[in-house]
């Protein structure tokens, strides 16, 4: 059994339109919203053992303030840059790479792919994961190349203006 977290990127700043997209940096929104994210992580005593990310800045950003909150070591954050403006296809080739001794990992990256991704994966049909929203995946496979579409149970959705239950 694996568990899968699929993190979409803090909101980003659109204030300085010079900068390409790839380029554009976190607003103080996103700031915050990553913050409170990562303690609701923790509080759930949810842990995630690697995390990879999309190497746009603005997700580099969110991975590496989410891992600060959450205490995973910022240096051991992957990058694969096919998870930037990728496909479902995309993300299900990043999740069959990850290493098989990994129980538990993290893929930060865009929509529509990570809200495409999560439905395609458990079935769901989830309109749109906001910025900084956090779906966890229990998937039925020991090895992550064994994982496919449609096998995921999907565990948690949640996101900043989500009300604690």
């Amino acid at each position: 059994m694996k568990t899968l977290y699929l993190l979409r990127h803090a909101k980003s700043s659109w204030g300085q339109p010079e900068l390409r997209d790839f380029e554009r940096p976190l607003a103080g929104r996103g700031l915050a919203d990553i913050g409170k994210m990562g303690k609701r992580f923790v509080q759930q005593g949810r842990t995630v053992e690697c995390i990879i990310t999309s190497p746009a800045v603005r997700a580099k950003t969110t991975a590496m303030l989410f891992s600060r909150e959450i205490g995973f070591p910022e240096d051991a954050i992957g990058a694969n840059p096919e998870l930037y403006f990728a496909g479902v296809a995309m993300f299900l080739k990043a999740v069959h790479l990850l290493d098989e001794n990994v129980r538990s990992a993290m893929l930060v990256g865009h929509n529509p792919a990570i809200t495409e991704f999560v439905n395609k994966m458990s079935g769901s049909d989830i309109d749109n994961i906001p910025t900084s929203g956090l779906v966890e995946l229990s998937l039925p496979a020991d090895n992550w190349a064994e994982v496919e579409f449609g096998e995921a149970n999907l565990i948690d959705f949640d996101y900043p203006k989500r009300k604690p239950q």
